[in-house]
């Protein structure tokens, strides 16, 4: 074991603060420091006997000058560095009193969300801002059953759409070519309706005729040279141990799926990697990671307090009933 793996974990924390427009304040680290000149969410380093509410309240004061109301959890990220490990927590900002200045010095920049990949960044802030642009959450599709119709499969992937999802891989093992070409052309079609991302599973070839992201299983990633596909087409894979999350970020993946996390009925025998395992591995790169196997969307704030860009998920989503329509609700109605 290296002296780094036991090396104490820095806590740091950061506060997502925007303003009227929905622009994002960055701060901009100052000369002498650690990755000088990148970009990053202003915060700092929990002190000893603080709560991380209290740190990241003084820090955003000694720092921009601000008081804060501080808002719910986004993500906690863990990364190594070549000389530390670091624990960024990261929480939104719901309210401020003051005008943020920079009081160390340090430049700021309102940044548009569409805008924030733009930025240089430290490692643990570029999972931050997949935290708050890309989807948190990512189905995907079981195979047709032998007896079950097209129109009835192709109405599971409406309903994943209905109840929000906007990102989605069609995972089609073993179906006959021309039933996949049918299958994949119709859901990529649902999929552009509502502007969500749709992947296909193994094939860039069918993934290019119908204007979809490609996702690549850890057999296939592991034989990339490359990036396979444009920069501005959706790109994942899955990985299951350290050196496949390396890979997919050498060869440019957009985000990846790690597990499973926990045993699961289609992987019987396989036992789960548990969180600690995940957020170790999460340590180890910067992508957007979503952890999958025997996860649900109840789930999520778990894995985002392990550095999940959120869960993926094939039964999990599935088989979920229908969102109810805009305006109404279920049960029992309020009497005032």
């Amino acid at each position: 074991m290296s002296d780094q793996d036991t090396a104490p974990v820095v806590e740091v924390m950061a506060g997502v603060i925007t303003d009227a427009r929905g622009r994002v304040l960055l701060t901009r680290r100052t000369e002498g420091r650690d990755l000088a000149g990148l970009w990053e969410f202003p915060g700092g380093k929990r002190e000893p006997g603080e709560t991380r509410e209290q740190a990241l309240a003084r820090e955003l004061d000694e720092e921009l000058g601000i008081r804060v109301e501080i808002g719910a959890p986004l993500i906690t990220v863990p990364q190594r560095y070549p000389h530390k490990r670091l624990r960024l927590d990261v929480r939104m900002i719901d309210g401020w009193r003051g005008a943020p200045k920079g009081h160390e010095g340090q430049a700021m920049a309102w940044v548009p969300q569409d805008k924030l990949e733009r930025y240089m960044m430290p490692p643990a802030d570029r999972p931050v801002v997949a935290a708050l642009r890309q989807p948190d959450r990512y189905a995907v599709t079981p195979s047709p059953g032998p007896d079950e119709r097209d129109e009835d499969w192709l109405a599971g992937v409406e309903r994943l759409l209905a109840n929000g999802i906007r990102r989605l891989q069609l995972r089609l093992p073993d179906i006959e070519v021309d039933r996949r070409k049918r299958l994949v052309a119709a859901a990529a079609l649902l999929g552009r309706a509502v502007h969500a991302d749709v992947l296909v599973n193994g094939d860039a070839v069918l993934a290019a005729e119908h204007g979809c992201g490609l996702h690549l299983p850890a057999r296939q990633l592991m034989a990339c040279e490359a990036r396979p596909v444009a920069e501005d087409i959706p790109f994942g894979a899955s990985c299951h141990d350290v050196d496949q999350l390396r890979q997919a970020e050498r060869v440019g993946c957009d985000f990846v799926v790690l597990g499973p996390v926990a045993a699961t009925a289609s992987h019987p025998g396989v036992p789960g990697l548990g969180w600690d395992a995940f957020a170790a591995m999460r340590e180890e790169v910067s992508l957007p990671i979503y952890a999958i196997g025997g996860l649900a969307t109840d789930g999520l704030a778990l894995a985002r307090a392990h550095g999940a860009q959120g869960i993926a998920a094939i039964r999990g989503f599935w088989a979920a009933e229908p969102a109810p329509a805009p305006g109404r609700r279920r049960g029992r109605s309020r009497v005032a």
